[in-house]
C-alpha cells in the first residue's frame, strides 16, 4: 500500500505541473500586438520612400518670386518736425531786496501785463517809516547846527586883523564849523539809507512785461531767500522750446518760418526760428531749438506744441512702408539690379505720406524695390521679380510666401 500511494502521489503531481504550465505561459494582450504592426508598417513605409527617392532625380526649383515696385515721385513739401513746450522768452523772478518783511498788499495778478517801475506789492512799512522820519528831523537839526557854526567862524575871520581873538580861538571855531558840516553829510546818508529800505518795500517790475507767475500773498513774511514772489516774461514775449532729431539739425537756420500748434486748437500760430542749440545731447541725440512767437492769450507757458519747419521743394521717391527695412546700420531697402540679383541699399526716410515714406537719400526713382519679402532675401540671391500691378493686385500673393530655391 505504501508504494502504490507514492506511485498515485507522483502521478498527481506531474498531472498537476502539467496542467499549471499552460496558465503560466499567457499570450500578449491584442493592443500590444497592434501598436508593433503599426510601427512596422511606418519603418517600411519610410524605407520605401527613402530609396524611391534616391533613384528618382529631384526636380530643380526656379529662383523664389519677388513682388517689386518702383519708387514714385512726388511733389513734396519737406518740412522738419519737432515738439516742445511754450516758455516765456527770457524769465524774471523777482524776489524781495534786503532784510523783507510781511506783504500788506498785493497789486498784480497773473496775466497782467505791466510797465517798468510798476509797484506789484508793497510790504509793512510801521517801522521804517517812522526811522525816516527820526533821521529827516536829525538832519535838519545838524543843517541848523552846521549853519550856526559857519556863522560863528565867519565872524571871528572878521576881527582876526584886529588881534580881538587869538589865533587858537579862531582854530577853535573853524574845527566846529567843519564837524556841523561832517554831522550834515553823516545825517544825510542816513536818511538816503532810511529812505532806500523804505523804497525797498515797494516791490516794483524792473521791465515792462507780463506777469506769469504769482506766489505772493498778504501777511506772508518775505525774505531775499525765499521764493520768488512773481514771474515776468520780459516784454511778453513768448517762445518755443524744442528738441529737433540730430540728422534734422543742419536743415534748420535762424529766420525760417514755422507752424506752432499747440493741443486742443485747429489754427496754427506762425513763429520763427530764432537759435539754434550749439550742441547735441549724447543720449537723446537731440539738439535744441527756439522759435520766437507773437504773443497770444491761448500761448500759455507750460504748454505742449508741435512745431513744423519747411526746409524745402522738390519731387522725392515714395515708397510703401513695407519696402522700407532697418537694422543698426540705419534704414535701407532691398533692391534687384539688372542681372536680378539682391542688393542692399541705404536710404534716408525724410517722413510720411498717406501714399508711404518720403525717401530723401539712397533711391532715384527708377530702381525696382522689393515689396514686402526683403528680410527673407540674401545679398546676391538671384530672384524672379514681379512688378506690382496698377492698384496693387498682385502685392498680395507675393507679399505671403516667397518660394524657397
Amino acid at each position: 500500500m505504501p508504494a502504490d500511494f507514492s506511485t498515485i502521489h507522483g502521478s498527481a503531481s506531474v498531472e498537476s505541473t502539467s496542467i499549471e504550465s499552460p496558465r503560466r505561459l499567457r499570450r500578449p494582450p491584442t493592443g500590444l500586438l497592434v501598436v508593433i504592426g503599426v510601427l512596422v508598417l511606418l519603418v517600411v513605409v519610410g524605407l520605401w520612400r527613402t530609396l524611391s527617392a534616391g533613384s528618382v532625380p529631384r526636380k530643380a526649383s526656379g529662383p523664389p518670386r519677388v513682388t517689386v515696385v518702383a519708387p514714385a515721385l512726388a511733389e513734396i513739401d519737406d518740412t522738419v518736425t519737432f515738439t516742445g513746450t511754450i516758455a516765456a522768452r527770457d524769465e524774471m523772478p523777482i524776489t524781495v531786496e534786503g532784510e523783507g518783511g510781511r506783504i500788506a498788499a498785493v497789486l498784480v495778478e497773473v496775466g497782467d501785463r505791466v510797465q517798468a517801475g510798476q509797484e506789484l506789492a508793497r510790504l509793512d512799512t510801521s517801522v521804517l517809516q517812522p526811522q525816516v522820519g527820526s533821521l529827516a528831523a536829525a538832519l535838519d537839526e545838524a543843517r541848523a547846527n552846521a549853519e550856526l557854526a559857519q556863522a560863528d567862524y565867519r565872524r571871528a575871520e572878521a576881527v582876526a586883523a584886529s588881534g580881538a581873538l587869538s589865533t587858537q580861538e579862531i582854530e577853535r571855531r573853524r574845527s566846529v564849523a567843519l564837524a556841523a558840516d561832517a554831522k550834515v553829510k553823516v545825517s544825510a546818508a542816513q536818511l538816503q539809507e532810511a529812505r532806500a529800505r523804505l523804497r525797498r518795500t515797494e516791490i516794483r517790475a524792473p521791465e515792462a512785461g507780463l506777469v506769469l507767475t504769482r506766489a505772493a500773498e498778504v501777511g506772508q513774511t518775505a525774505t531775499g531767500a525765499g521764493e520768488p514772489l512773481f514771474r515776468l516774461s520780459r516784454g511778453g514775449q513768448i517762445e518755443l522750446r524744442g528738441q529737433v532729431a540730430e540728422q534734422d539739425l543742419p536743415r534748420l537756420a535762424p529766420g525760417q518760418a514755422a507752424k506752432v500748434r499747440i493741443t486742443g486748437l485747429d489754427s496754427a500760430f506762425v513763429g520763427k526760428v530764432r537759435l539754434l542749440g550749439a550742441v547735441i545731447d549724447a543720449s537723446t541725440r537731440l539738439g535744441s531749438v527756439r522759435v520766437d512767437l507773437e504773443p497770444h492769450p491761448n500761448l500759455r507757458p507750460g504748454a505742449f506744441a508741435r512745431a513744423e519747419v519747411e526746409v524745402g521743394h522738390g519731387r522725392r521717391p515714395v515708397l510703401p512702408q513695407s519696402a522700407v527695412l532697418s537694422d543698426v546700420e540705419g534704414a535701407y531697402v532691398m533692391i534687384v539690379g539688372a542681372d536680378d540679383t539682391v542688393a542692399r541699399r541705404a536710404v534716408t526716410v525724410a517722413g510720411s505720406r498717406r501714399e508711404g515714406l518720403v525717401i530723401a537719400s539712397g533711391l532715384q526713382g527708377g530702381e525696382r524695390v522689393v515689396l514686402t519679402a526683403g528680410p527673407f532675401l540674401r545679398l546676391g540671391e538671384r530672384v524672379d521679380a514681379v512688378p506690382l500691378a496698377a492698384g496693387g493686385g498682385s502685392a498680395a500673393p507675393a507679399a505671403r510666401a516667397v518660394t524657397p530655391p
